[in-house]
């Protein structure tokens, strides 16, 4: 017996249409998370700026052909670059990504929500360049931190209650997803072609978490988002041109998203799209590290200043417990060699050990001049990981969203130090008015990296007022950007 495939084509997928249809008509009315955009537009752009004093970074920007200039083209912060809207999505999203210093969001699936703002910021400028060219008026600003709000939204909603991490998919998936929705209405797709759009991001290959993981954590961790951003412009300009769509990307039977890629799973969502990420979304403010080990990195900071005080030093140490969260122990967890700058990045024991040492922890401090100073290797061998199952519940709870870590240090004397405790990070929602100002010093002094002070000046200028921000033509704003 034989029976036959049904070739009728099916319903679209209804997390497409949702997506589509929040893109394209909800109306952002919360003035948090307005404001909460404008801040993370800053910080993101810092993150970009601190990033290009790194050789290892720089040397994958620009033009795919050197060389080539492309009028009206969007133009790369901090840099002479004037590129198409793909590349320049790939640079600034590569820029933003690198240092693991921009914002984050952390569920069942964690990521950085702003690495969207490569592929929103390279095709707003390119849009808005154009439009002048022909006499009619340029995007502003205001219409890139629209856009930043509603890619951070689908982003974080989707990573609620879906672990792409579990099934060995990186979390650069949503940010295709969201950039793909996002930049598809900048452009001006029809609901249709938007549609389309995103189940070409779905149908697309994605990327594997083998370069986040030991024993092959690498450097394309740092430029992953900017390819899964510039990606999501290509598609939404083939969906611009009429090429068709794929209505049950997820749902299809043996050949879908679901049973190829998520075990035969299906999305699971905790809440309607809204606004809710941007207003509760985590910065990295203090510290350029992976986001589970920020709290540690605070109460290292704070042992530090206690063994100072007390003529110790990390020499007295006998033994450090961190009681963490699970997912902590399941990215950050790392025992052995540590092979390069990405590899310590992520590894708790080391993100702890340098300010224990040192009572800092910078970008810098990821580099081999640093690594090789035996104490850190000492101090990570004397650690041990333990998860404590509140904390754990707690990070995934909807009204604290935790990211608690706490220290124990043990002396050789047998003197127990009191345990340091840190349940919300600096960069949480529940600290904004502390860390807003320090946002904003971090903001100044990645400026002073790039620009001199007269053109500091001139972009403070634009920038840290929110209504003449919001109401800046894109290509204006991004001309004060040119080093």
């Amino acid at each position: 017996m034989s029976s036959h495939i049904s070739n009728e084509r099916p319903q679209t997928d209804q997390v497409l249409v949702d997506i589509v249809d929040y893109v394209l008509n909800y109306e952002i009315k919360n003035e948090l998370a307005w404001k909460t955009a404008h801040y993370c537009l800053l910080d993101t752009l810092g993150c970009g700026l601190e990033a290009l004093t790194y050789p290892a970074c720089t040397k994958l920007l620009g033009p795919v052909v050197q060389g080539t200039i492309v009028p009206n083209g969007a133009k790369v912060p901090g840099t002479q670059f004037q590129l198409d809207p793909i590349q320049a999505a790939f640079n600034i999203g590569t820029i933003i990504r690198w240092l693991d210093f921009n914002d984050t969001w952390l569920a069942a699936e964690w990521g950085h929500p702003s690495d969207n703002l490569g592929g929103i910021l390279a095709t707003a400028d390119w849009l808005s360049r154009t439009s002048v060219a022909n006499g009619k008026p340029a995007l502003l600003m205001k219409d890139v931190l629209e856009g930043m709000i509603k890619a951070h939204e689908i982003q974080g909603v989707l990573a609620l209650e879906n672990s792409f991490n579990k099934v060995g998919l990186d979390h650069v998936i949503l940010v295709k997803v969201a950039s793909t929705a996002v930049v598809g209405k900048l452009i001006g797709l029809t609901r249709d072609e938007l549609v389309n759009a995103v189940s070409l991001a779905f149908v697309d290959g994605q990327a594997l978490r083998t370069y986040r993981h030991s024993p092959n954590t690498g450097s394309r961790k740092s430029w992953a988002a900017g390819d899964a951003t510039s990606r999501a412009v290509r598609l939404a300009l083939i969906a611009k041109t009429g090429e068709m769509g794929y209505p049950s990307v997820l749902t299809a039977k043996t050949w879908g998203f679901y049973d190829v890629l998520f075990k035969g799973n299906e999305f699971r969502f905790q809440r309607d799209y809204g606004s809710y990420v941007m207003e509760n979304v985590l910065f990295k403010i203090s510290f350029p590290a992976e986001f589970h080990s920020q709290t540690a990195v605070e109460a290292a900071m704070t042992i530090h200043e206690k063994l100072k005080a007390s003529g110790k030093t990390t020499d007295d140490i006998k033994k450090i417990t961190i009681r963490t969260h699970e997912a902590a122990i399941r990215i950050i967890d790392k025992k052995g060699p540590l092979n390069n700058p990405a590899d310590r990045d992520h590894c708790i024991q080391y993100m702890v050990a340098v300010p224990l040492i040192y009572g800092r922890l910078t970008a810098a401090d990821y580099e081999d001049n640093i690594a090789v100073d035996s104490r850190i290797d000492l101090l990570r061998a004397q650690m041990e990981c333990v998860e404590d199952v509140q904390f754990t519940t707690d990070y995934h709870d909807p009204a604290k969203r935790s990211i608690a870590n706490a220290l124990l240090v043990e002396l050789n004397d047998g003197t127990v130090l009191e345990e340091v405790v840190v349940e919300y990070p600096i960069g949480h929602q529940r600290r904004r008015a502390e860390g807003i100002p320090e946002l904003l010093k971090k903001f100044k002094i990645n400026l002073a990296r790039k620009f001199p002070e007269k053109q500091q000046q001139a972009v403070l200028h634009a920038a840290l007022d929110y209504s003449r921000l919001a109401n800046t033509p894109v290509d204006e704003f991004m001309d004060l950007l040119v080093i």
